[in-house]
């Protein structure tokens, strides 16, 4: 999912593999680690109403990051 030019969010990642949010982004890390992969945040949406930042709804699509 994260080697798609559209990228994948966290939360489509999570229902895809079962996991929890938290552990998708501790195997982005790993990936670095173990991988030499780096994973990039690609776009990030925000979702602000009036009077707050960063609401519900907001996301980021993340892909691993190009080479170079």
């Amino acid at each position: 999912m994260l080697r798609r030019p559209e990228g994948a969010t966290v939360t489509q990642i999570a229902k895809a593999t079962g996991w929890q949010a938290h552990t998708v982004r501790g195997f982005f890390a790993g990936l670095k680690k173990r991988q030499g992969l780096a994973v990039e945040a690609a776009e990030r949406v925000r979702q602000v109403h009036p009077g707050k930042e960063g609401a519900k709804g907001s996301y980021t699509v993340y892909r691993v990051a190009e080479a170079g």
